[in-house]
């Protein structure tokens, strides 16, 4: 190999030289564990926990709003540690770099989803589905800088020229996360202060609705960590690709220089 590090020991490799795919026990245990946690989030979300007092049904929302959030920051956080550590670690190891752009994809899929969900939900409580609020601005101008992100990891160059600009705006675009939790008490919001997470600590939600926003998070984690898994093996083999690809290009080089200097000396 020509620009990768190393040949990543979770990617396998048939005896044919054909990759056989991503999927490992450990995969697939995680997987069996989402779906019977993505089972019990609707099994407490929609039948066990109750109605809210103010917003009736429709509250049942939360129990899918919440986790996408809680999995969006997760992710753009993952992105910039994993891109510190490529950018100030010694080894410049391009795991960390695959690691921050599997984390940033997954977490704009789920920033999407949080405006489609959190915009149904305004249409039942606020009767709009979009509002220039600020919460809901700032949450879409997350979304619009990872998609940036992103942008900047699809530009040409070599692996590493890929991983240290991605890895600078990775830093920069997580300070944004701030600024969305914090929206609602910089500026006038129509959005709900948090329920959870409010710096008073007093938690007003009843302990059914607790316990299922609870196993929303956590069904919403494992299968974050599963996408992850997956992605950034998918990742190193297109570098491993992308590096057989130049290999072959050289040695054809090769090949062609060979028979022409033979052709000089005679």
């Amino acid at each position: 190999m020509t620009t990768t590090d190393s040949n990543p020991a979770s990617v396998e490799v048939d005896p044919s030289g054909r990759f056989a795919g991503t999927g490992t026990r450990g995969t697939r245990i995680l997987g069996s564990m989402t779906v019977v946690a993505m089972v019990w989030l609707v099994a407490f979300g929609l039948g066990f926990s109750p109605a809210d007092r103010d917003q009736d049904e429709a509250v049942r929302i939360m129990y899918v709003h919440v986790p996408t959030i809680w999995v969006a920051y997760m992710s753009f956080v993952v992105t910039a540690v994993a891109s510190g550590f490529y950018l100030f670690g010694r080894s410049k190891a391009l795991g960390w770099d695959r690691l921050a752009g599997a984390s940033a994809e997954i977490g704009t899929i789920f920033v999407a989803a949080t405006l489609v969900v959190g915009s149904l939900w305004g249409r039942l409580t606020w009767g709009v589905f979009w509002q220039w609020d600020a919460r809901l601005t700032t949450t879409a101008l997350l979304f619009v800088t990872y998609i940036g992100y992103l942008a900047v990891r699809r530009l040409g160059g070599s692996h590493q020229q890929r991983a240290r600009r991605s890895a600078v705006v990775g830093l920069l675009a997580v300070l944004l996360i701030p600024l969305v939790h914090w929206s609602v008490r910089l500026w006038r919001s129509l959005h709900q202060e948090a329920t959870v997470l409010d710096t008073d600590g007093d938690i007003d939600m009843d302990g059914l609705m607790l316990f299922s926003l609870f196993v929303g998070v956590v069904a919403f984690t494992l299968f974050y960590i599963w996408l992850v898994l997956h992605r950034t093996r998918v990742m190193a083999m297109e570098d491993m690709m992308d590096d057989r690809g130049l290999d072959l290009a050289l040695a054809s080089r090769r090949a062609e220089v060979v028979p022409t200097q033979k052709l000089e000396e005679n």
